[in-house]
């Protein structure tokens, strides 16, 4: 009998966490939980890409007179301001200055990360968690406060208003979270296959290049797509560093250049802002699975 009763309030519990989830199936229930605030939410996130398109697009006078023009829509699309950012200014320049400069910073932070966590996790010298936390801490200096005694090195070196002063100083801010990023993804790699590589023979190198690599793509993912956005974004180090517009990147080159005094170029600053972020949102889309699944991988122990 007393089992039969603890089957039945088994059986009446399930019934009540069934019909406990069937109220999302209801529609007016699913709205207001799902749809309504999934619906914000892509208001939120999408709405500043509409302001930027439909800026670009809109002729000047459209873009001051509110009392015959909707700031929401468009009467007449232009294209003028996307023919003036590309053809009277240097935006090409600057989009190529900012490719080169992103790109060799990523590779040469993600080279140092790789190697600074394969030491740190896998070869387990004594000190090596306080490195790594010291590597983390690292990352949380502000860069106004490491811009000035990077600048001192800078001009010493020679290398005020070049791309390589860029190039050298991005991986300062990008190395210590790329480091900590993959020190995770590299600790849940299990240490079974380094040990049986070991006494089959393999160099750490091999072990490194063979194995924990491969395995770890995804976190290499991840870091790239940080350490590309971190570069492509960088506002601080290339407005002190660069002076020359042909070298400049395109967040100071769009402030700096179509900013004179108080006159604004709206439709021009909207096209290069639209512009600058797309390259940033292809990335994200295509490699989006990875860095959710890397990152996961580095927060979970």
């Amino acid at each position: 009998m007393a089992g039969s009763k603890a089957f039945a309030q088994m059986g009446d519990a399930g019934r009540g966490d069934e019909g406990g989830m069937n109220y999302l199936q209801r529609l007016p229930r699913r709205i207001v939980t799902v749809y309504l605030p999934l619906a914000i939410f892509v208001f939120v996130l999408l709405f500043p890409f509409y302001w930027m398109a439909i800026t670009a697009v809109k002729p000047n006078q459209e873009l001051t007179d509110y009392k015959n023009f909707s700031p929401f829509w468009v009467s007449s699309p232009t294209l003028d301001h996307i023919k003036y950012l590309l053809f009277e200014t240097s935006y090409p320049g600057w989009l190529w200055n900012t490719i080169l400069v992103s790109v060799v910073a990523t590779l040469l932070s993600l080279a140092a990360s790789v190697f600074a966590a394969y030491a740190i996790e896998r070869l387990r010298f004594q000190g090596s968690r306080q490195v790594g936390l010291a590597i983390f801490m690292a990352y949380l200096v502000p860069p106004s406060i490491l811009f000035i005694p990077l600048a001192v090195m800078v001009f010493k070196l020679g290398l005020y208003d070049t791309r390589f002063a860029l190039i050298l100083t991005y991986p300062t801010f990008l190395i210590p979270f790329c480091t900590w990023l993959l020190m995770g993804y590299f600790r849940s790699i299990p240490y079974e296959l380094e040990e049986c590589a070991l006494i089959d023979g393999a160099t750490r190198w091999q072990i490194l290049t063979r194995i924990i690599l491969p395995l770890a793509v995804p976190g290499l993912i991840s870091a790239g797509i940080f350490a590309f956005t971190l570069s492509w974004n960088e506002f601080i180090y290339a407005l002190t560093f660069i002076q020359s517009s042909e070298v400049k990147t395109v967040p100071v080159g769009v402030l700096t250049e179509l900013v004179r005094s108080d006159v604004y170029e709206w439709g021009s600053l909207m096209a290069g802002a639209l512009i600058g972020s797309l390259p940033v949102v292809i990335l994200y889309s295509f490699f989006v699975e990875y860095y959710v699944s890397s990152m996961t991988g580095a927060v979970k122990e």
